[in-house]
């Protein structure tokens, strides 16, 4: 046996060692942590137990919501708006999704993550809108996607659910048909276009999507759709009868300080605590306060 074959040989039993050491470090993570899955929501919503939901699009935020107990992260196409600075959502693009599903899948331990379908990736195309989510639940390894529209995307959503993909709807404001509604005023007020959103409700439901998200509708229609709904709805502005609730975490936390719809509860002001500190910080520099004698080596 020559000496790189010895080697190797001394190599092998290390090599076990190690990959069995993992296997148990993964196993333990797998035993002590109950994963959120679609099929938990559908239990959440037959105990009539609400369904908690947030946005997340970076690391450090995605931990702490999880590590919270949130049941769903979204992954929102908001973050055009809340980590771009786009004044609509359309902007943001398949790779810039990707990345930032990417960076919350590495931080979720417990909870579902959704991802949005970004504009232009699954309207009117149904062989793009699947290889979209394809590379959505490949490259990010995120567990479901959401896609915004009824009727119009049937298509696209039966698509993707054919190939094993969950889905969540979206109906009532579709933020990325903002250009066609002209407002983000309410929607459906009127019966027709409420006894559309009703029918889109069934039909998304009847094709397979795993719940629906329900978006500055009348508080009546919301609880008209989701009793009519065997899959949960999760609203936002959707009224207080839905099976679950979102909010864009930047604005719940008051990172953002110029939006204030009537659904937008805050629950901290840290836009201004954020400020505050900074200011604290630059003080301290100018003056020579930072970093004392406890603070160097």
């Amino acid at each position: 046996m020559t000496q790189s074959q010895t080697e190797n040989v001394g190599l092998i039993p290390w090599t076990v060692v190690i990959l069995h050491h993992t296997m148990i470090i993964h196993m333990s993570i797998s035993k002590d942590v109950k994963r959120i899955t679609t099929h938990t929501l559908q239990e959440m919503k037959d105990a009539g137990e609400k369904i908690s939901m947030l946005t997340a699009y970076d690391y450090s935020m995605a931990r702490i919501i999880d590590e919270a107990g949130i049941d769903v992260i979204l992954v929102g196409d908001s973050a055009s708006n809340v980590m771009a600075g786009h004044e609509t959502t359309l902007p943001i693009t398949l790779d810039q999704m990707i990345y930032h599903a990417s960076s919350v899948v590495r931080a979720v331990k417990r909870c579902l993550v959704v991802v949005d379908l970004p504009f232009g990736c699954y309207q009117g195309d149904s062989k793009k809108a699947l290889n979209s989510a394809i590379r959505i639940m490949k490259e990010s390894g995120a567990h479901a996607v959401k896609l915004e529209g009824g009727f119009q995307i049937i298509d696209s959503v039966a698509r993707i659910l054919k190939a094993g993909i969950p889905v969540m709807g979206h109906l009532g404001l579709t933020p990325q048909s903002i250009y066609k509604f002209g407002t983000y005023t309410v929607r459906a007020k009127e019966e027709m276009e409420a006894d559309q959103l009703r029918k889109d409700a069934l039909e998304l439901q009847e094709v397979g999507c795993f719940a629906i998200v329900l978006e500055k509708i009348p508080s009546a229609l919301g609880k008209q759709v989701s009793e009519s709904l065997t899959i949960p709805s999760i609203g936002i502005g959707g009224g207080p009868d839905a099976d679950g609730q979102v909010l864009v975490t930047h604005d719940m936390l008051g990172i953002t300080k110029d939006f204030h719809p009537r659904f937008l509860r805050r629950y901290l002001e840290l836009y201004d605590a954020m400020k505050d500190a900074v200011t604290d910080y630059i003080s301290d520099v100018k003056s020579g306060e930072f970093p004392s004698s406890k603070e160097g080596y």
